[in-house]
This record gives structure tokens, C-alpha cells and sequence, in this order.
């Protein structure tokens, strides 16, 4: 995979590029919204999945929404020397994990990559916004929450979750804030800074601050 794919159109967004994980929630087909219309903004999307994401939403959605291949796995099946995580890493100006399931925000916080998503948020450069959603008890539980705040006080930009009905049939907190507001919140940080392919010959942006 080249670092930086080519995009497929022009807009406010041109000359961005962002990557979105999306992890395995039901909350998946809302992100369909995000990745659609920050292509339409010009934005260049690449979409990573986890293999329970896959059960939600089929890689073949967003590969028609971003005509770029979805990333599945560290390694591709086409061209064996490619390293997903170590090209993608460099070329995103922003890491959208959306939904981020309390599995995901876990490992993040520990530190551990031991799949795709999780190996592209330790190995990123650019901020990441992650975009909780799960059952309420399990968004209330001490250790989330714990863990949320060690991803808040490392950087990590946190969009909360709403309250409503959820898949489990309760309501309550937990449900993944809507594309809209996650779309604006995208926006907003991209906008406050250069694309990294107007950035060349400086160095990258890191973690600190504004992820």
C-alpha cells in the first residue's frame, strides 16, 4: 500500500486524510454516515476493521464508500512485504476508532496491539478520537471509566456517548454519539491544523494536546 492512496474527489477536507477502526459494535452501521460524508468533503478515508466488526458491517460497505481497500490484518494477502500499520500510521492526519468498545478502549490503555486497530492507534502519530459505545453498566463500570481517564490524561480525544436505547433493549448511557456530532468533531480537528502532505520537510505532530 502506497502511504498516502489516492483520493477520489475535491471539497473543504481536500488534502486530509483520516483513519477510522471501527470495532465490534452494533453502533458500526452509524459510522457508514461518518466515512460517507467526510469522502464527499474531500477528505482521503482509509477504513480499519477488527474481526468482530466484521460481523456488524462488511469490509465491501466501505470499500464502495471509499474506493480504497479496508485493512483487515497487520500484513496483506497481496503484497506480503506491506506492513499495513507502518504505512498508514504516517499518512493520517487524524485516527477516528468508532464504535470504541470497552475491549478496545482497554488495550489502548494498557498498551497492548495485538490486532490491526489496536496496533494502528499505538503506532499513530496524529491524534486519535475515540467514540464509545456500549451497555450502560459496562460504560459505568469503575475499570472503563478508570481507563478512560488514563486515555484522556495520555491525549486521546473522548467523544462521550449519549443516553438512549440501547441494543441490549435498555435505556440509558452508552449509545454511541450520533455521525453528526462525531462528523463535526472530525472537522473541527482537522480544520485546526495543516494536512501532513502540506507539512513536508517538517516534523509530524505527536500525541500531546490536541489527540
Amino acid at each position: 500500500m502506497k502511504s498516502r492512496p489516492e483520493k477520489s474527489g475535491t471539497g473543504p477536507l481536500d488534502g486530509y486524510e483520516v483513519l477510522v477502526a471501527v470495532t465490534g459494535g452494533i453502533a458500526a452501521y452509524k459510522v457508514c454516515h461518518v466515512v460517507s460524508h467526510l469522502v464527499q468533503r474531500g477528505a482521503g478515508v482509509t477504513v480499519a476493521m477488527t474481526r468482530s466488526a466484521r460481523k456488524f458491517v462488511g469490509p465491501t460497505t466501505f470499500q464502495a464508500l471509499t474506493g480504497r481497500r479496508v485493512l483487515t490484518g497487520v500484513w496483506t494477502d497481496e503484497e506480503p512485504g506491506d506492513v499495513q500499520h507502518i504505512a498508514m500510521s504516517g499518512a493520517a492526519d487524524l485516527m477516528l476508532v468508532a464504535p470504541a468498545t470497552a475491549n478496545i478502549i482497554g488495550k489502548v490503555a494498557a498498551g497492548i496491539a495485538d490486532d490491526i486497530v489496536t496496533t494502528l492507534v499505538i503506532s499513530q502519530d496524529s491524534p486519535v478520537l475515540l467514540a464509545p459505545a456500549m451497555n450502560t453498566r459496562m460504560w459505568q463500570n469503575r475499570v472503563v471509566q478508570r481507563n478512560l481517564t488514563t486515555l484522556r490524561e495520555l491525549g486521546y480525544g473522548i467523544i462521550d456517548p449519549g443516553e438512549g436505547w440501547l441494543a441490549c433493549r435498555t435505556v440509558g448511557p452508552g449509545r454511541m454519539a450520533e455521525p453528526d456530532e462525531i462528523l463535526d468533531a472530525v472537522v473541527r480537528l482537522l480544520e485546526a491544523g495543516k494536512p501532513k502532505a502540506e507539512l513536508q520537510g517538517t516534523k509530524a505532530r505527536g500525541h500531546g494536546g490536541t489527540k
